[in-house]
């Protein structure tokens, strides 16, 4: 540990070190009792683990947003865990290992992102808010943003928000931006249907594998979504990555089918259903996390300007490739931003880490933004 720790770095050690992979009981009761022990805000723990604090009032209100839970740790970040592939590394006997090397914390969770959920914690507590301060640390997020969603459908609605994750080194080094976009995944399978036949005979049938390559075809010729989100390009992608089919060399194939990537932008999704167009061919989502969009202008400066003020290099607008629960809070109305500590390449790594100043100056940013936002 650093000889003179401050307040985040001791937090952000405190957090990493709980397991929250598989079981995120214990790092919600961490990040609830905190808050009792040194707020005096509403904290609640909703139904599906979620904490949740409201304090200060006003018409509108800003919400710091993070989450406790992480992927499977690697081996080499777990103390008493055991086994592989995440199994049994949640156990009540496993902890999380957090080395200080060279001024970064290293460890599961320490870039995504509980160094970040320590700053709007610490910045919640000390801010003097303009308008209602709202906090939120929600599970699932690793799992498709399920504690997010339910939050939401229990009617969690803050009018703004920043969420905690990268935004470090985007526009340049040294420096922690503004994300004002970024793009969402939809996740899809192509499912193409024929007639089985022997492969001597294959005018007796159907080749499903035929239909699914016409299928396939089309995806190709796709234009990939693109969008602007106040003056930054947001470009998506659609990319075909796996396919199955077939039973036996010898005949011919009635099922195949296709996996497809489609990175989408606000607004824009490529347009898969031309693929049933094809006599067999099925097309069905199996994910679509949302996109995100700031779509009001002064928010997003201010929030920039709040990181201006927190660090000497010139923050940027920019966007970012991955999604967010931001992504669904966007679409359910509230206006967002992201803000982070974490660099990119660093998120889900065997070598995990985040640098202690960027933490210091996310949770200035975070205070500085909660004071100045929302404007009267």
């Amino acid at each position: 540990m650093s000889a003179n720790p401050t307040e985040v770095e001791t937090l952000t050690r405190r957090l990493v070190s709980i397991p929250s992979y598989e079981d995120e009981t214990a790092a919600g009761d961490a990040v609830e009792s905190w808050l009792r022990e040194e707020t005096d805000a509403r904290v609640t723990r909703d139904g599906h683990g979620n904490v949740i604090a409201c304090r200060g009032e006003g018409a509108a209100s800003l919400a710091l947003v993070a989450h406790h839970d992480v992927v499977a740790p690697d081996e080499s970040q777990v103390i008493d865990g055991g086994g592989s592939d995440g199994e049994n590394r949640d156990t009540p006997e496993s902890e999380y290992v957090v080395e200080e090397r060279d001024g970064r914390l290293y460890g599961r969770g320490t870039a995504d992102m509980k160094g970040s959920l320590a700053a709007a914690m610490l910045a919640f507590r000390d801010a003097d808010p303009a308008g209602e301060l709202v906090f939120a640390s929600f599970v699932g997020e690793e799992q498709g943003g399920v504690g997010a969603r339910a939050a939401i459908d229990d009617g969690f609605a803050p009018d703004y928000a920043v969420v905690g994750e990268g935004s470090t080194n985007y526009a340049g080094d040294e420096q922690t931006d503004v994300v004002i976009a970024h793009r969402g995944r939809r996740g899809s399978t192509i499912t193409a249907r024929g007639t089985a036949a022997h492969a001597s005979e294959p005018e007796a049938g159907e080749n499903a594998v035929y239909r699914a390559c016409d299928a396939v075809d089309i995806v190709r010729d796709l234009d990939a979504p693109a969008a602007t989100v106040l003056g930054e390009e947001v470009q998506g992608s659609v990319v075909v990555t796996e396919i199955e089919g077939g039973s036996a060399w010898n005949v011919v194939p009635e099922r195949c089918t296709a996996t497809v990537d489609e990175r989408t932008v606000p607004g824009e999704r490529a347009p898969l259903e031309r693929v049933e167009e094809i006599d067999g061919v099925a097309w069905t989502v199996d994910q679509d996390l949302p996109p995100m969009a700031c779509r009001e202008g002064a928010f997003a400066d201010a929030a920039l300007a709040a990181a201006d003020a927190a660090q000497s290099a010139t923050p940027e607008h920019v966007t970012k490739p991955h999604a967010t629960d931001a992504g669904w809070l966007s679409e359910a109305g509230t206006a967002c931003v992201v803000v982070g500590a974490a660099e990119p390449g660093e998120a889900h790594t065997a070598h995990e880490s985040v640098a202690i100043d960027v933490l210091e100056r996310c949770q200035r940013i975070y205070q500085s933004l909660a004071e100045r936002w929302p404007e009267e």
